[in-house]
């Protein structure tokens, strides 16, 4: 039934060995090269997107750091800017109060002063009236200057 022949088993394990090298060499290197190859550039497209999530993180880092300056920087332009507005406001109204003390201060001389003239004048015409009336009543007109001293002295007595 089966038949052994050793020239038969030799030329085909000889034929076997050389396909195998003949396969290693024009099939098996070719796609061993193209498989490296293949590995190699994903390799390298995995590397580059794992640098660009790198730079994109860094970037996304270095825009929320800006992000929280900015905002940081605009609560202290705010907190200043009320501050500055607080101290205008207090500034102002300190201002408004001395320029209103100073107004109520110089109203409060003129009307002094205007009390003084209009008691002065009151007095001047009041000696006038006096004395007009003293006349007559005399019936004479008396030394003037005298009569006026007296109306005077009389008046200063009665503010006193």
């Amino acid at each position: 039934m089966l038949d052994f022949e050793f020239w038969s088993i030799f030329w085909t394990v000889l034929n076997v060995i050389i396909l195998f090298v003949l396969l290693k060499i024009f099939l098996f290197k070719p796609i061993n090269k193209m498989l490296d190859d293949r590995t190699q550039s994903v390799q390298k497209d995995i590397d580059d997107a794992e640098k660009a999530r790198k730079e994109a993180e860094e970037l996304r880092q270095q825009y929320s750091d800006s992000i929280s300056n900015a905002k940081e920087e605009a609560g202290q332009i705010l907190r200043k800017a009320h501050e500055t507005a607080e101290e205008e406001h207090t500034a102002i109204i300190q201002k408004s109060h001395d320029e209103a003390d100073k107004i109520i201060s110089a109203a409060g001389e003129t009307i002094e002063n205007e009390r003084r003239r209009i008691i002065q004048q009151a007095h001047s015409q009041i000696a006038d009236l006096a004395i007009e009336a003293a006349s007559k009543v005399v019936g004479a007109n008396l030394d003037d200057e005298k009569n006026r001293r007296l109306v005077d002295e009389f008046l200063a007595d009665k503010e006193a």
